[in-house]
């Protein structure tokens, strides 16, 4: 067998053994555009590779490109290029955060058509917030100009660690009565509730995670291992590996707010000392109130941030110091290109403080190719991955197959 490595890790499959799916997926990442390209990447015959990509139009999943013919490789007349049909579909996305959530329909490439935001308590239980999203998805539609049938998929970010397999919380610090629960069922049948269509699949992931991949995707699809944290009324971070999440065994993966900081405050997890106790937005907000300043929560703190408040700047660049004598070791072992702080304290007292002890506790080694940044995307960062990790999912070469027998074709 032979075959080549793409952007998200996966091997495209050489010889007769390519099927329709691994050539859309070597369209979709541009390493073969035209007909002769598929054939010199798959070794398949003109005939199959015609047959395979004849199903593909038929779908509606590939176009022939805008720019004109391009210069065959395997000689002769110049080649009619090749692309991924992004407009035959849309996808929904929503981000929750623990007091605000937002929605979104998707393009297919990740253009956004329509968007909501609000808020949305976590704490007021699954069965209530899905309902709500459904409603707002069903909104939005028509805002972004298209039916409920064409939607493909559903991606949702939730701020606590996720099973991928079954899409579950596990034991989430801040999701009262949501561990183990059922999300994508409840959030499949409130899209069919409000708007009338068949169920589409969901996918759910951690908050953090679907930050990074967004943001690494749009901005650093080169950059071999990525670090988003996310620090907001709790913390957390996403890791992106040669394209990839990294969600570690069962979800748990990047959970930094809950690393032992040998302080004595009770953190929402039960335990005492985390680190999401004394450096979250939460426990930011907690020290201003204790201090006479009117703050709630991580959003309070970021207005007053905004707004120039000397003490909220001062305790988030302590902040920012104790998260970064935590991210010395996140480097050191990962080793990335580049580290994003996003979420409610991601300013620059914060991110001030980051880098003081970053710098001074890794070594000169771990941080010498290392860029240190705030989040690009800003709030839409969620979406835009749960958007894109929807579209991985559903176009991904192994299930092709199953979707074209699907729809017929």
């Amino acid at each position: 067998m032979t075959g080549r490595v793409g952007r998200t890790g996966k091997t495209a499959r050489g010889g007769s053994q390519a099927s329709a799916g691994d050539l859309l997926e070597l369209v979709r990442s541009g390493r073969a555009v035209t007909r002769g390209a598929l054939q010199q990447m798959t070794g398949l015959s003109r005939a199959t590779v015609g047959h395979r990509l004849d199903r593909l139009f038929r779908a509606g999943w590939l176009r022939e490109g805008a720019g004109g013919p391009v210069d065959s490789p395997l000689g002769g007349r110049p080649a009619v290029t090749l692309e991924f049909d992004g407009s035959h579909a849309v996808v929904l996305a929503a981000d929750l955060d623990t007091r605000h959530a937002r929605a979104a329909v998707l393009t297919l490439t990740g253009e956004i058509l329509a968007e909501h935001s609000g808020t949305l308590i976590v704490e007021d239980g699954p069965e209530a917030v899905l309902a709500e999203l459904g409603r707002w998805f069903a909104r939005l539609l028509p805002e972004a100009g298209h039916r409920p049938e064409e939607v493909c998929g559903i991606g949702l970010g939730v701020p606590g660690p996720v099973d991928s397999e079954t899409g579950r919380v596990i034991q989430p610090p801040m999701m009262t009565g949501w561990d183990g629960y059922d999300i994508r069922g409840r959030l499949s049948r409130a899209f069919t509730e409000h708007t009338g269509a068949p169920a589409v699949p969901v996918l759910v992931d951690n908050d953090a995670n679907l930050m990074a991949y967004g943001e690494q995707r749009v901005g650093y699809p080169d950059c071999a291992a990525f670090v988003l944290v996310k620090v907001s009324t709790g913390i957390g971070a996403g890791v992106v590996v040669d394209g990839a999440l990294y969600r570690g065994v069962d979800g748990g993966a990047g959970d930094i707010g809950h690393i032992r900081v040998g302080t004595d405050a009770l953190c929402r997890c039960g335990s005492y000392g985390c680190l999401a106790a004394v450096a979250s937005g939460g426990a930011v907000a907690r020290r201003l109130a204790e201090a006479g300043v009117p703050a709630e929560s991580g959003s309070d703190v970021r207005e007053l941030l905004a707004a120039g408040d000397p003490q909220a700047a001062a305790l988030a660049r302590e902040a920012g110091r104790q998260v970064g004598d935590v991210l010395a070791t996140v480097v050191t072992l990962l080793n990335p290109g580049v580290l994003m702080i996003a979420g409610d304290l991601a300013g620059t007292p914060f991110v001030t403080g980051v880098r003081e002890l970053l710098y001074q506790r890794a070594l000169p080694r771990s941080t010498a190719h290392l860029d240190v940044i705030t989040a690009r995307l800003g709030e839409r960062a969620g979406v835009i991955g749960a958007g894109a990790l929807v579209v991985e999912h559903l176009y991904a070469p192994e299930r092709v197959e199953e979707r074209l027998l699907a729809l017929g074709v």
